[in-house]
């Protein structure tokens, strides 16, 4: 369970350092490229194999690994772009329900168990996210964005499934460290491929601010994979289970951060929702 916590607690440190970098004004993309970097590093030195790093292309989880790399930065792009064109509450709604297809992948693919009480503990875990991070728009005209959170959705959830299936196939707690450090690595480097024809951007690398932010936002980034795939690897729970609890969490303790330390007001309905994803999580837990 202490990876599981760990997972949550790293995941929900992200989007405090996102919360960060905007009460500060800066650059999102330089404070990712400085978030790879650090976490691909971390990755390096931790690892008992670094001697792997060597031949690492030679694995036969490298390819996976590149995929997932170059998915993070990608849908890093796609959340801006649907945050400006779709508003921040169809965005969230979007990232955050993506956890339907990891765990509708490990049922099927892996073919894991699914009682009822399971389908009603997703069921209520759903609605209970509807809840918790909807908000009224502020006009009722039809968003022609729409597909915009469409990929998000499916872009989020793909990337959740293959960690989900390189832990599986091929990554054990040995590899663990050095699986995430490649992934990250490879989005560092398309970061820094996406800035070179952003150059403007280089001049915030000065920003002693911006490079801490990003330090810790390395660090956090980096143990929510290492810790997701440490939680899978022990086998207390299912993985639909590991992933339901780890979104839910996620919400849950962002709202409650969000409304302690950054004074985000949450309305009835979304309070009802947290409540709400609480309880799935319980349903959850006891039919790990």
């Amino acid at each position: 369970m202490i990876w599981v916590l760990l997972t949550i607690l790293s995941a929900t440190g992200i989007f405090v350092f996102f919360k960060l970098l905007d009460r500060y004004k800066l650059p999102n993309l330089n404070a990712i490229v400085i978030n790879y970097f650090v976490a691909g590093l971390i990755g390096i030195i931790i690892s008992p194999n670094r001697n792997v790093m060597l031949n690492v292309f030679n694995e036969a989880w490298a390819p996976v690994a590149v995929l997932i790399g170059v998915l993070f930065i990608l849908m890093f792009f796609v959340i801006g772009y649907s945050s400006i064109h779709s508003g921040m509450s169809i965005t969230t709604l979007a990232s955050k329900m993506s956890v339907v297809i990891p765990i509708l992948f490990s049922i099927i693919y892996y073919k894991e168990a699914l009682p009822y009480i399971k389908v009603v503990g997703m069921i209520l875990a759903l609605g209970g996210l509807v809840m918790a991070v909807y908000k009224k728009q502020k006009n009722g005209k039809f968003n022609k964005q729409f597909w915009v959170p469409l990929v998000l959705f499916a872009g989020m959830g793909i990337v959740d499934s293959l960690v989900k299936y390189a832990q599986a196939a091929y990554v054990g707690d040995d590899l663990s460290s050095m699986f995430t450090s490649l992934l990250f690595s490879i989005s560092f480097i398309s970061g820094l491929i996406i800035m070179f024809f952003k150059p403007g951007y280089f001049k915030y690398f000065s920003n002693i601010r911006l490079i801490l932010l990003g330090a810790g936002l390395g660090v956090v980034n980096y143990g929510s994979i290492y810790f997701l795939i440490r939680a899978l690897n022990s086998d207390i729970f299912d993985s639909s289970v590991i992933f339901g609890i780890n979104i839910f969490g996620i919400v849950s303790l962002s709202a409650f951060i969000g409304y302690v330390f950054f004074k985000e007001r949450l309305s009835k309905l979304n309070w009802a929702g947290v409540i709400i994803c609480l309880i799935a999580i319980g349903i959850l837990y006891i039919t790990k």
